[in-house]
């Protein structure tokens, strides 16, 4: 198994097609392409020939979870063009890939995208140690996180 932070944000699907940023969509189907580009930490170009797509999270570093969604779908919405300069997003799935979890995250990577801080686990009895250690702010503390997300590493399983 796979634990990351749940970074509250705001849920952004970015489509690449031949390399390049084609299509950004929130998670309430607004068209945010123009707004997407403006985020340094999304590569604007990727090293891929076909279509591509990835999701992840628009957040404010260094902010409590409550307020970092805010700022980051108060820019969405805004008119503005200039977002804070904490603002970033975070990668945590390919959508239609069949890399299993950890492998589509290294790939994120690889292109340019930041991921998500990763613990893993072998037992689900190591789950609850974990969430105590989140609740005690020993894990994932530089996120701003609403709590953490288990995941299956294997798609076979």
């Amino acid at each position: 198994m796979l634990i990351q932070p749940k970074i509250d944000g705001c849920a952004i699907a970015i489509k690449y097609v031949n390399g390049k940023l084609e299509k950004a969509i929130s998670r309430k189907g607004s068209d945010v392409t123009e707004k997407i580009k403006t985020i340094n930490s999304i590569p604007k170009e990727i090293k891929i020939r076909s279509s591509f797509m990835v999701r992840g999270e628009l957040f404010t570093q260094q902010e409590a979870p409550s307020y970092s969604q805010r700022i980051a779908s108060g820019y969405l919405r805004s008119r503005d063009y200039q977002p804070n300069p904490k603002t970033c997003f975070c990668a945590f799935q390919i959508i239609n890939s069949n890399c299993n979890e950890y492998e589509s995250l290294v790939y994120c990577r690889k292109l340019g995208f930041t991921i998500p801080e990763i613990v893993e686990a072998n037992r689900t009895s190591q789950v609850d140690t974990f969430r105590q250690a989140w609740k005690s702010g020993k894990l994932f503390s530089n996120w701003p996180t609403d709590g953490f997300v288990v995941k299956i590493n294997s798609r076979k399983l």
